[in-house]
């Protein structure tokens, strides 16, 4: 979504995020956020030197650092094995070719000949290998090597081995590969770190093994030291673009006219049901859910369109989502009557009945994060149009983290940032860190190990053989994924593709207005 628009976003509250330090199993963990903006005034056609902003002082390690300004600079200096583009597919990076055991369990990378890092040196399987030990004991990427057992170098090659297969592996290695220095670490990329203290600039690398041409030879680094310098570096037009979740809590506001350019996320948000007790536990009234959720109006009324409506637990952009199924779910009145009827119940004046017992509902939020308390309104306010009895409780994060994790709701909203595999391991299996509902159900732990196990056809077959058994037994009703931002001074950058992983990724074909 690319928007030239004026916007006003008020502050919104701490964080919400069911990425809890931690979890396992399909997710990622957040970094520092950069603040949000607000946003007035007349567009201008002034143009100024293409500048960064950094944090000096928080470092710059691409993979234990911890300052998501410094790290989103990582995709101008460092290269993974692989890439991921805005659909999630994966492309070959450091990594020429791979080849994998017949079960599934033992990986083998060919590391690209002829690359260097930024001083000269050769790309080797040491580095590639100590990168990703770091990778492993680091908070941003741990979460991906639940199933990565050892990982040993060979001559030119990488290989490691699972203790759970996954077909889709390479998803999860865009991890930057490294060679320490005991600083900044060097990287393969376009660009390499020059200059001290706050006086730095990004300068392309002459040694750069892709070759293309880069927009500008030098980018210049804005030292920030803290959110108010960000806001007045980008309200007076000292910075050239910021990234921005624009739904996050703690917004911060820049002001002026700028370019707003939407990218996808893996970040879901859903809601989950105690499939335990209460109505829930019935699987015919969760069907019935699945259908009472209008997923468009929440992206579009709540989110301002800065998320993507989505029915199945997979981005709307991959090629593992498919319309048929998802249009199956989509929202019905109509449906939603004749699935709670197929459970047993009956609709009265007084709401659904069954027996002496009367369909009511409790939803539980986070109260941090205006947001996602409207989109829980909002989707309650919906339940009682259908006739189905729904409350919301919006509670402090302590007290809402403890509803969950001691089963006390019927529903309650969620988000979470699956990686980009889109494992569900920690949402519906017995024993994962957010299976808050107590979800159990044999059928669908196999078809996500058969899922996770595939590639190709075979993976988009047991995907579709999965997300119907989610539509049977559902642990949870997914509601959209959201948008991360890009915020870029007026007519100063144009053919930008952000990615989740690298807000710089093909950054050879920007336009830069000089």
């Amino acid at each position: 979504m690319n928007k030239r628009i004026p916007l006003r976003l008020a502050a919104l509250g701490a964080a919400l995020c069911l990425v809890l330090a931690g979890c396992t199993g399909g997710l990622e963990p957040e970094v520092t956020p950069t603040p949000e903006p607000t946003v007035s005034a007349a567009p201008t056609s002034e143009t100024a030197e293409f500048t960064l902003a950094c944090y000096p002082q928080a470092g710059f390690h691409p993979i234990t650092g911890g300052n998501r300004t410094n790290l989103s600079l990582g995709g101008l200096m460092y290269e993974g094995l692989f890439a991921l583009d805005q659909q999630f597919e994966v492309s070959q990076v450091l990594c020429s070719g791979y080849t994998a055991s017949e079960d599934g369990l033992t990986w083998t990378f060919t590391l690209r000949s002829g690359v260097t890092f930024s001083d000269g040196s050769p790309l080797t399987s040491a580095e590639v290998v100590s990168s990703l030990e770091t990778a492993r004991t680091s908070a941003l990427y741990s979460a991906r090597f639940t199933d990565i057992g050892a990982i040993t170098a060979g001559e030119g090659t990488v290989t490691m081995t699972l203790t759970r297969a996954n077909g889709s592996l390479p998803a999860l290695l865009d991890i930057p590969i490294v060679k320490e220095t005991g600083g900044t670490p060097l990287g393969t990329g376009p660009y390499v770190l020059t200059g001290s203290g706050n006086d730095l600039s990004l300068t392309a690398n002459g040694s750069w093994w892709q070759g293309e041409k880069l927009p500008v030879d030098t980018i210049p680094l804005q030292a920030i030291q803290e959110a108010d310098d960000l806001i007045h570096a980008f309200d007076t037009k000292e910075i050239s673009l910021v990234s921005t979740d624009l739904t996050a809590t703690n917004a911060l506001g820049f002001s002026g006219s700028f370019d707003t350019l939407d990218y996808p996320t893996s970040t879901m948000v859903y809601v989950g049901f105690n499939t335990v007790s209460g109505p829930c536990a019935d699987a015919g009234v969760r069907k019935a859910l699945l259908r009472a959720f209008d997923r468009e109006s929440v992206s579009t009324a709540i989110f301002s369109r800065h998320a993507q409506p989505a029915a199945l637990p997979v981005h709307p952009g991959s090629a593992l989502y498919h319309e048929d199924q998802a249009s199956a779910l989509s929202y019905s009145s109509q449906a939603v009557a004749e699935a709670l009827t197929a459970a047993g119940w009956t609709a009265t004046d007084s709401g659904w009945v069954n027996g002496r017992q009367t369909l009511s509902l409790e939803l539980v939020v986070s109260a941090e994060n205006q947001d996602r308390v409207a989109a829980a309104q909002h989707l309650v306010n919906g339940l009682n149009d259908l006739g189905i009895r729904a409350t919301l409780t919006k509670l402090d994060w302590d007290a809402y983290v403890s509803a969950l994790q001691s089963g006390n709701f019927d529903l309650y909203l969620g988000e979470v940032r699956l990686t980009a595999d889109f494992d569900l391991t920690a949402l519906i299996t017995a024993g994962g860190s957010l299976n808050y509902g107590g979800y159990s159900d044999t059928q669908a732990a196999q078809q996500l190990q058969t899922y996770r196990a595939t590639n190709g056809q075979s993976r988009d077959l047991s995907a579709r053989q999965l997300y119907a058994r989610l539509a049977e037994e559902p642990p949870f009703a997914v509601i959209c994924f959201k948008n991360w931002s890009v915020l870029s001074q007026w007519n100063a950058v144009s053919n930008m593709t952000p990615t989740q992983q690298n807000l710089f990724f093909q950054f050879a074909y920007w336009e830069i207005a000089q």
